[in-house]
């Protein structure tokens, strides 16, 4: 089953990719808003001029890495121009090692938008045929089956080497709904196979697209997700009853953090009109800390998430290209580049972030669960003789101690590669990936809030809501009913629910 993505919408019909102006905003567009791409006109000149450069230096008789020498452990090895093609080609092959699952068509898209991005930093030298197929692929929607797995993370030559092959004509795509295979897809679309020569092959492959493409639209979740749980807090402390001195924004100005600040200010905004607004003198002058230091909380995850955006930005419109074609200097030279490490701390940091959310959101669940703090029923039960939301903290205790452990960094887990030369590695796929699992528990975490919140939120009759959360009750409520009378399977309604903060469905009746 593929991952469903939330489909943003840019205002042009066609995304001109120029090589330094590409957002993650506008990678989520093409992967899954299906937004066509061109390559801006005055770079295809400037393409022909790098691989004229390729060609003069070569013939110069310089050695460069990957062109006319062998990669990795073989790099001391002579590859001769007879031999151009098929070492282009074997190296394709040899380097096809990925395994599966495949990944799902939106990370693909994103994975060829952010390498095409990245052929027009000038820096590959790569052929200008093969750029104008990798525009074709995504413009007829060509995807190739790529794994995602068997990538360290510096540079996904393991899985960016299937598009490379899927590109001169080699494996399968998905196409138009279909796997079929794409030398028969090019024939139907009348594109013919590139041919990769000096340089070509390890063009393609030496790169950190899979990750940085993938990570694109995992940020782009994340950011939604954080919305979403700003939106289910409040409701959580109308549920709960609780104070909204904590969100005052003359005493959030004074921390001086943005997160905070700007986070603090959406929930009021969320509780405009609320009668938690309104003198109550049996209210606790102070609330337990999983409600109190909520705007804290979030500010600082949506200060991880901007800060993970900005640098994840740069990496998709840099060169992560070895060897690195200096056009000015009329030289090439050995490179390092695609160390992706300067955006992979972020991400981790984030998954760190975001296990917080969970952990304060489990807290919130089980104090709304407890008389003692609520002044409503055990287990929000409508009456005596219903067990209600017991057993339930168990499902979600259960998933917030998965977020914890895959918040574990691994970019430090690493083996010494290729002759030991490759010794060090971030495994920006896994930490990508555990990034993402992350998020499909919390919005099971956060669900299961949202569902004992509108329970607690009902059991308050009478009560006026603030204007976004009382539509948020509705919103809930036309997705599951009211816990009434009866136990029932409450299975149903958390995947119903969990569904609604994934897809999106939440914050879009909302109009957020």
């Amino acid at each position: 089953m593929l991952l469903q993505y939330s489909i943003y919408k840019g205002d042009e019909e066609i995304i001109v990719l120029t090589g330094d102006s590409l957002t993650p905003d506008m990678v989520e567009a093409i992967a899954a808003g299906r937004q066509k791409v061109s390559v801006e006109e005055t770079l295809w000149k400037k393409l022909e001029e790098a691989r004229s450069l390729v060609f003069e230096l070569s013939g110069r008789g310089i050695p460069i890495y990957g062109c006319n020498t062998g990669v990795g452990w073989n790099k001391d090895k002579k590859v001769t121009k007879e031999f151009i093609t098929g070492f282009n080609n074997s190296m394709l092959h040899s380097h096809a090692v990925g395994v599966g699952p495949y990944a799902p068509v939106e990370v693909v898209r994103a994975v060829m938008a952010v390498r095409l991005n990245g052929f027009l930093n000038l820096c590959t030298g790569i052929s200008p045929g093969i750029v104008r197929m990798y525009q074709e692929f995504l413009n007829r929607e060509i995807h190739p089956l790529m794994p995602v797995r068997g990538s360290v993370g510096q540079a996904d030559i393991g899985n960016l080497s299937h598009i490379a092959l899927a590109v001169t004509g080699e494996g399968c795509a998905e196409y138009h709904g279909e796997i079929l295979p794409v030398s028969r897809i090019l024939k139907q679309e009348g594109l013919k196979p590139a041919v990769p020569a000096e340089k070509d092959g390890l063009a393609m492959i030496s790169s950190n697209a899979l990750s940085a493409g993938w990570a694109c639209l995992v940020l782009s979740r994340a950011e939604k997700i954080l919305t979403a749980a700003d939106v289910i807090s409040c409701m959580s402390l109308e549920g709960f009853g609780g104070n909204t001195s904590q969100l005052r924004t003359e005493a959030a100005k004074k921390r001086k953090y943005e997160g905070q600040i700007e986070t603090a200010k959406a929930m009021n905004g969320y509780l405009k009109g609320s009668f938690l607004y309104e003198a109550d003198s049996s209210r606790p002058l102070q609330d337990p800390l999983c409600y109190r230091s909520t705007s804290q909380v979030h500010g600082a995850v949506r200060d991880a998430l901007y800060y993970a955006e900005k640098e994840l930005s740069i990496q998709i419109n840099s060169s992560d290209d070895n060897p690195c074609l200096l056009q000015e200097e009329r030289d090439i030279t050995p490179s390092a580049n695609f160390e992706p490490l300067a955006w992979v701390l972020p991400l981790e940091m984030l998954s760190i972030a975001f296990s917080h959310i969970s952990k304060a959101s489990c807290l919130r669940s089980i104090k709304l669960a407890n008389p003692a703090f609520t002044r409503l029923t055990r287990n929000l039960s409508p009456q005596e003789s219903v067990i209600a939301f017991s057993t339930i903290q168990k499902t979600f205790t259960a998933l917030d101690a998965e977020i914890r452990s895959l918040a574990n960094p691994v970019s430090m887990d690493t083996l010494p590669l290729a002759g030991e030369i490759e010794d060090r590695s971030t495994n920006a796929p896994l930490v990508v990936g555990r990034l993402e699992k992350i998020l499909d528990d919390l919005c099971y975490i956060l669900g299961i809030e949202l569902m004992l919140a509108g329970q607690a939120m009902n059991l308050r009759k009478g009560k006026i809501l603030g204007e976004v959360t009382g539509r948020g009750l509705a919103v809930l409520r036309e997705k599951i009913p009211f816990y009434d009378k009866d136990d029932r399977v409450l299975t149903e309604d958390i995947e119903a629910v969990c569904e609604m903060i994934k897809e999106g469905t939440f914050l879009r009746k909302l109009n957020i």
